[in-house]
């Protein structure tokens, strides 16, 4: 009998697959490193044309990225200790950054959808992504 080996990515496609599925009204959710780099996404995309699609899978990573950064440098020289979550909202919708250490959770949703409940699912989901990538701190 063959064992099937799953991978990381697998894990944590999977994780962003059980968000999706918990909170209805989530756009895009995508798993992202410090430095930018996308390490899963739900729903995938593998293309970057923002023209096509400006909530695509990159799209939301870089941009990610980039805020949480800049939200880190910003809390640092306030003296406000470290990024628990950033929290982005517009006319349709908002995006919500998680930091986990050397990566991120970034989710992109719609106006309509309850805070409370995509909030309670994205901490489940970082405990998920922690131990998944092997930061098994407390959350």
């Amino acid at each position: 009998m063959m064992r099937r080996t799953r991978y990381r990515s697998q894990d944590l496609e999977h994780t962003l697959r059980q968000l999706h599925f918990a909170v209805k009204g989530i756009k895009a959710s995508v798993i992202v490193g410090v430095d930018g780099l996308l390490m899963a996404a739900y729903p995938s995309t593998d293309y970057d044309n923002y023209d096509d699609n400006p909530t695509s899978s990159p799209q939301v990573a870089a941009m990610a990225a980039t805020l949480a950064g800049l939200a880190e440098r910003v809390l640092k020289r306030l003296a406000q200790g470290d990024m628990r979550r950033l929290w982005m909202e517009a006319d349709e919708g908002f995006m919500i950054v998680y930091p986990a250490e050397s990566a991120m959770l970034a989710i992109l949703v719609d106006k309509d959808t309850k805070p409370s409940m995509l909030m309670y699912a994205a901490r489940r989901a970082l405990e998920d992504i922690k131990r998944t990538l092997g930061l098994e701190e407390e959350v």
